[in-house]
């Protein structure tokens, strides 16, 4: 049972899962392997630990993860082809780069492998399904609202700390966050000033958030759609005793100091574990055969989504949910 198991009605985390339904009936010994965009972040290893890994002992499988520890496109090629070259029946990615990893996906498809992405997609025709956190429209338009209310009805200066600069899910929220603000007349006083990028580092993240602090002395906000880059953000406005409010996608774990003390009033994401949890489940049912990733197949995951079926999408995507929104009067009742 999943820690942050089961998604409520509208797609929310809850604190912990009630489901009774058991697992499926699933083939025993399926090897699925794990690639994150990088080992140790905390990301990845709470989708991974708490998710995927609970799934995987559910239905027997073999668990393994494996990848950089630097999150750079180049560095997740060498470990596709060790998979491949392993015989691991399916590879569950988040991409660095839509398109860097693309002939290594594939050459492990024509050796037998399926391949799942999740977080964080590649070209579609280099995968067999993606496990989206939530629809790129929907989490910028979160993050919008996020910024709007940290920034205040006066408006003012803000900036972006993003991740790697191909991250193929930032990028595209990032994108529209953009569109949004200098379209929409009711953001006209909000004024993007930089985006910067940490590279999923704390380190580099940490040296980010610290250089937009001392190239902008107007700054407001600092939106961090990556849970690293909140954290440092945070870390480094809280030690300069900054009136800058940071805001973006983070852990709970992580931000319940900084929700507490106002440094980050409130914070967006959706449940990771149940993002891990899901991807494992989906690369199961596909290598089995209980589902062919067709758009307009659907499917039941037991703990999940209050028992309704997903039904997979256009260009075969399966939506985990809505983001939700995290603040001092529900933070502390999520443990991941």
């Amino acid at each position: 049972m999943l820690g942050a198991a089961a998604c409520a009605d509208e797609g929310t985390p809850t604190p912990s899962g009630s489901s009774s339904a058991g697992p499926a009936a699933m083939k025993e010994g399926l090897k699925i392997t794990f690639l994150p965009k990088q080992l140790n972040n905390p990301y990845f290893d709470t989708s991974d630990n708490k998710g995927g890994k609970v799934a995987v002992e559910e239905f027997k499988g073999t668990y393994s993860e494996t990848g950089p520890t630097q999150a750079s496109p180049s560095a997740q090629v060498s470990y596709i082809n060790t998979l491949s070259q392993q015989g691991t029946n399916v590879i569950v990615v988040s991409a660095n780069d839509k398109d860097a990893i693309c002939g290594a996906l594939n050459e492990a498809r024509q050796a037998g492998a399926k391949v799942v992405t999740f977080d964080s997609d590649t070209n579609p025709t280099c995968r067999d399904l993606f496990i989206n956190q939530a629809t790129a429209q929907g989490i910028a338009a979160s993050q919008i609202k996020l910024i709007s209310d940290a920034v205040g009805p006066d408006g003012g200066e803000i900036a972006i700390l993003s991740a790697t600069a191909n991250a193929t899910n930032q990028n595209a929220w990032i994108d529209m966050m953009e569109k949004e603000l200098a379209s929409n007349p009711d953001y006209k006083g909000i004024k993007l000033v930089d985006t910067v990028y940490g590279d999923d580092d704390a380190t580099k993240s940490t040296n980010e958030a610290n250089g937009l602090l001392q190239k902008h002395p107007d700054l407001k906000v600092i939106v961090a759609p990556t849970t690293v880059g909140i954290l440092a953000a945070a870390q480094v406005v809280k030690q300069a005793g900054s009136a800058v409010k940071v805001t973006g996608l983070g852990l709970p774990n992580d931000m319940k100091s900084f929700v507490a003390d106002g440094t980050t009033p409130e914070f967006g994401l959706w449940s990771v574990p149940d993002l891990g949890y899901l991807a494992y489940y989906v690369a199961a049912k596909l290598i089995t055969g209980e589902i062919k990733g067709t758009p307009g197949e659907t499917f039941t995951v037991p703990n999940l989504n209050d028992g309704k079926p997903y039904t997979i999408g256009d260009k075969s995507v399966v939506i985990l949910g809505p983001p939700f929104v995290f603040n001092k009067d529900n933070v502390n009742n999520f443990n991941f």
